[in-house]
Formats: C-alpha cells, structure tokens, sequence
C-alpha cells in the first residue's frame, strides 16, 4: 500500500503508467532511504535501539523496514548465532538473537555485512523483526504491526453519494451518506452508518485485525441469500487519528460484495482479500 505494495508505482502490478520503457527498471526494486524520525525498539523492558539517524527499506511485495546504524544499537544485548539466510537482491545474511533480563528473542535482529554490489548501502545497519520485538516508538507515540510508511496516505472525506450493496442477491446496505476512506494503492472504501445496514444480518465474529494508520478492526459475517460470507464486514470502535471519522460505521469487502455507486455496479476489484 506503498510504494512496494498494492498498486504502488514498484509493486509489480502498478496502477499507472510511466512515461518511460519501465523494461530499464529491475523487477525487483529496493529502495533505501534516510528516515528523519526518532525510533527506538524495546524488549523486555530493554530499549535494544535508540537511533536519530534512521533509514527505511523499500522492497517490492514487501512492507518497509527499519534499518539502525550499528553504533545506535546495544551490542551488549546481542548475541551472535549460526543462522544465516541468502537474499538474492541483497545478499547473505547473518543473525543475531536479543537477551534481555529472563528472556531470549532467537534470530532477532539480522544485518547484511557484505550486501550484492548492486544492492543499496546496507552494510553497517541493523534490522530486526517487528513481532519478536515487545514495542517500537517513532518518536514517543507507540507503532504497532509495522513501520508508517512516508508514502502512505489516507483521506476520508463526506459523501452523497447513493451506495448499495448486495450480498448473494439480497440488498444488505443503502445509504447516501458514506465516508469514503481513499488509501493509498487500495480500493476506496465505503463507511456506512450502522441505521443504513440491515444489522440483523450481521453476526458478530471472533476475528480482528489491526492496522497501524486505522486501529483495531472488529469483524462480522452476513448471512443473506441462504449462505454465511464469513468476516465481510468490519468496523473500528476506537480509530486512530487518521480514520476517526470512521470510527464506529460498517465497511464491507469491495473484493466480495455486488456494489452499485449512483446506480453502477462495481467491478470487484483484485486484492489480498479477494476470494
């Protein structure tokens, strides 16, 4: 949902064109950038990281990482290991486990010493894995599932417009009042107040997800039409502060739904969620 990802100029199934023969560009782009935010990683109540001097790694299918200079990381809570893996963009890879107090991250943090010539400038930066690690902060407010990414932008904005949706041919959804929530390289979505959902439809599922621009998403699937469509719709009690103003109101899969805006039907468009 980047520039790597969804319909990202470098994702692989761009949603534009570019003005030039993009048979020059390699299939595989990385990208490696200077971050001007403050991040710190924290484990076992060890701040492993600390650094002023950030840098961000973009990859093709792949979300952005994190890249600390060496000198900004404690070395003292770091222990080498045998584990190594081979990257063909960037090139082999050794390991390093974190130890902190009473517990052990195995394989936590990862460093490229001698990258591929063609590679970007990795040597001297470490990585670590997102969900090995207890909690990272840009700046002083808390990140969580991954790094924000610089490219990534989400704008929900008032509408009239007149959006109804079908689920197994039964009209589960009308209103011509929607926030429309556009996010970078996805699909616009369709926030409808709770009143204009046939909510007796709804049956409240187990399933969440969390985003690190909305919130905690809590799911429910929709009986209609004779069948259960598990987890098709979702919404965000306590958004974030990019998506406040969808907070509390009912989104369904595009992917998955018959959608008509003023009188058109939808084409269901092809993402990670598409059955």
């Amino acid at each position: 949902m980047s520039l790597t990802l969804g319909t990202g100029p470098f994702s692989g199934k761009s949603g534009g064109t570019f003005n030039f023969d993009t048979s020059v560009l390699k299939p595989h782009t990385l990208y490696f950038e200077d971050s001007p935010k403050r991040v710190r990683v924290v484990f076992n109540g060890e701040t492993v990281a600390d650094s002023r001097r950030m840098k961000l790694l973009h990859e093709t299918g792949l979300l952005p990482v994190y890249y600390f200079p060496e000198a900004d990381v404690r070395a003292e809570l770091l222990e080498p290991t045998d584990h190594t893996t081979r990257c063909p963009f960037k090139g082999d890879a050794s390991y390093w486990s974190v130890r902190a107090g009473d517990r052990i991250a195995e394989n936590a943090a990862w460093s490229y010493p001698e990258p591929l010539e063609d590679a970007p400038p990795l040597a001297g930066y470490i990585a670590f894995y997102w969900d090995k690690m207890d909690a990272w902060y840009e700046e002083d407010e808390e990140v969580t599932v991954h790094p924000r990414d610089p490219y990534h932008r989400i704008d929900v904005l008032d509408s009239s417009r007149h959006v109804r949706i079908s689920v197994n041919g039964e009209l589960v959804a009308e209103t011509r009042r929607p926030k429309i929530l556009f996010e970078t390289s996805l699909p616009p979505r369709y926030y409808i107040p709770p009143e204009d959902v046939r909510r007796e439809l709804l049956v409240p599922s187990d399933s969440s997800s969390e985003c690190p621009y909305k919130g905690v998403a809590s799911y429910w699937s929709v009986e209609a039409g004779g069948e259960t469509a598990k987890d098709l719709v979702w919404s965000y009690p306590e958004a974030r502060r990019d998506a406040q103003k969808v907070e509390g109101l009912l989104c369904f899969f595009n992917e998955r739904v018959d959608l008509e805006v003023d009188g058109e039907k939808q084409e269901r468009p092809k993402t990670q969620w598409s059955e």
